[in-house]
């Protein structure tokens, strides 16, 4: 099934590059334009039609494939497998993770605040 959409696939995008590429140019840009092949006003808006079908087209084979590429893969969280990260050297074992340490620094400040400290700069002197 994917094999055959992919080649469907591809067919659809040589066929939106050709009739980009067939379309007249309007104001002197990179298409062909500017010659004979079909500068009739009815055939530009067929190669304009045919663009926009094909540039639909070409949007649900991608999506279509990228769906059936997606089904056969099972969901999985980010979070699953994820391994506890290493004690830092210099941090004491088994205190847990970096968020618990932190909870418990918060709880020791509670019960035992500490005096604030000398400012570490000097105050200016103020005027009377």
């Amino acid at each position: 099934m994917q094999t055959v959409l992919i080649v469907i696939h591809i067919m659809i995008v040589l066929a939106l590059i050709a009739t980009v590429l067939l379309q007249r140019s309007e104001g002197g840009a990179l298409g062909i334009g500017g010659g004979g092949f079909m500068t009739g006003r009815g055939q530009a808006n067929v190669l304009t039609r045919a663009t926009a079908i094909l540039g639909a087209l070409f949007f649900v084979t991608s999506l279509t494939l990228t769906l059936l590429a997606n089904a056969n893969r099972p969901s999985k969280s980010i979070f699953e497998g994820a391994v506890a990260p290493a004690a830092a050297p210099g941090a004491p074992a088994g205190q847990g993770t970096l968020l618990q340490q932190l909870k418990k620094q918060q709880q020791d400040l509670q019960e035992h605040p500490q005096p604030p400290g000398p400012p570490a700069q000097p105050e200016p002197p103020r005027s009377q």
